[in-house]
């Protein structure tokens, strides 16, 4: 490892000592994983970091077999690399197809995957990586070939919100085939749940290109947001506590399991449905003109029809 490189990491790890956000818990299962005490939320809370990944991202967005067909580069945008459960666990994933691979991470901070990198015995899921984390803390890029499989992944430090709502920037980015949308939950981060948020990161996709992104809500105000972005929405796969999760698609025929009709009703009828305009998290009753979008969407291809309840309008 390049001395320049150690030096970032050290630095980093000095940090780390000093605000000691971030402590080592054991699940009930008998893995590690990250609790992070400012937002006082654990990652990977029940099963643990790579078996989460692996039920929710490189299973449910079926990673290995899109690889396999893929014929040019396979883009992955993480959004909230946080400790690197979910890129490492696609990386082992994927490991032995050819496909290249480029991988897009976004995060504030670099603190917990450096945390992770320096707590690898205990996670385990670190374990043959270790160089290319410390590559990526110091210089935000690297370059990885394992069993002739070449790997490009970029970090991009900052707000996401923010650099996702500036055109100019998004378009320097390479379009995603799939996303990991692992962001802290809306009552704790609600700037990462807006309506202009997933507005903003449907515009970022290729209209050319499938897409498919998942993420461990099941809310029915994630639902509402998506389809109100432009997005397919489907009944994700459980993981651990979660008997749902949900997925989205820039394409209906990517989901196994539409939203059908019928759950119009259960949005029409929640008490957390309309979307978060502000980055202020709040739970409101569907507004008329949300639902009177909401039905319109080709998902349903309904006509809106005379609501029987009460919408409380913007």
């Amino acid at each position: 490892m390049p001395e320049s490189v150690i030096n970032v990491v050290e630095e980093i790890k000095k940090k780390l000592k000093q605000n000691a956000n971030y402590q080592l818990v054991r699940l009930a299962n008998g893995t590690f994983s990250i609790h992070a005490r400012a937002e006082d939320e654990t990652f990977h809370p029940v099963v643990g970091p790579s078996a989460e990944a692996e039920a929710l991202y490189v299973n449910q967005l079926k990673l290995r077999t899109r690889l396999r067909k893929c014929a040019g580069e396979f883009v992955i945008w993480d959004v909230g690399l946080g400790a690197g459960g979910n890129v490492l666990t696609v990386l082992r994933a994927t490991r032995d197809l050819p496909c290249p691979l480029r991988i897009l991470s976004f995060d504030r901070t670099t603190e917990a995957l450096a945390f992770a990198l320096e707590h690898g015995a205990e996670l385990g899921y670190v374990n043959g990586y270790a160089g290319a984390i410390a590559e990526l803390l110091a210089r935000h890029r690297v370059a990885i070939t394992e069993a002739g499989k070449s790997v490009r992944w970029e970090l991009h430090l900052g707000d996401f919100p923010e650099l996702l709502g500036q055109a100019a920037q998004r378009r320097c980015w390479a379009a995603p085939d799939a996303v990991l949308f692992d962001a802290f939950s809306p009552a704790k981060n609600p700037e990462m749940w807006t309506a202009e948020l997933f507005s903003n990161l449907h515009h970022s996709l290729d209209p050319h290109k499938p897409c498919s992104m998942a993420t461990y809500s099941r809310s029915t105000i994630l639902r509402v947001t998506l389809l109100l972005a432009g997005f397919y929405v489907g009944v994700g796969h459980a993981t651990g506590e979660k008997e749902q999760t949900t997925i989205a698609a820039n394409r209906r025929e990517m989901l196994d399991e539409p939203l059908p009709p019928g759950w119009l009703e259960r949005a029409r009828n929640s008490k957390s449905a309309e979307p978060l305009w502000t980055a202020v998290y709040r739970q409101a009753r569907l507004s008329k003109a949300a639902w009177d979008k909401l039905v319109k969407h080709p998902q349903f291809n309904l006509a809106p029809g005379p609501p029987n309840g009460c919408f409380i309008g913007r």
